[in-house]
């Protein structure tokens, strides 16, 4: 047993070197590869999520100011209308007027014509009574003055 022990002492010894090799090797790779690493995926995570969120921030930013402009667009798209109702009303009050002052001016020319007419028939009628009145002298004269004549050229001397 005594060899055994002696074996496993030699053993021992013998791994010593190999152990404080592991042990070293572990605390330079831990030091100079993993954690190193480990940093850069941690801040690469880290970067990730951080622009994932800021992604998200900014994707929540574009739909509130999409909403924004689509209601200032709707808003001035409602003024346009109001404006053009508005210019149409006006036009229409203005068209309005206008003819009103026209039917006003038509029917003042209208009646001034209508008593010009008037005036005119009355005085062709008084034109045409007296004109009557000596022609009808006038036939008269020579329907009877020529009788007169024919009937007083016999008895003259």
């Amino acid at each position: 047993m005594s060899s055994i022990l002696s074996q496993l002492e030699r053993l021992f010894i013998q791994t010593i070197p190999t152990v404080i090799f592991v042990f070293l090797l572990y605390l330079f790779l831990d030091r100079f590869f993993f954690r190193p690493v480990t940093a850069v995926l941690k801040k690469r995570d880290e970067e990730t999520t951080g622009a994932v969120t800021q992604a998200e921030k900014q994707a929540v930013a574009a739909e509130e100011k999409a909403r924004q402009y689509e209601a200032t667009f709707q808003a001035a798209r409602q003024d346009v209308y109001r404006q053009r109702e508005n210019d149409r009303r006006s036009i229409l009050e203005e068209r309005e007027a206008t003819l009103k002052q026209a039917r006003s001016r038509s029917e003042v020319l209208v009646r001034e014509a209508q008593a010009s007419l008037a005036a005119e028939v009355t005085e062709s009628k008084a034109q045409l009574q007296t004109s009557c009145q000596s022609l009808g002298q006038e036939v008269a004269d020579r329907v009877l003055g020529g009788a007169v004549q024919q009937g007083g050229g016999g008895v003259q001397p």
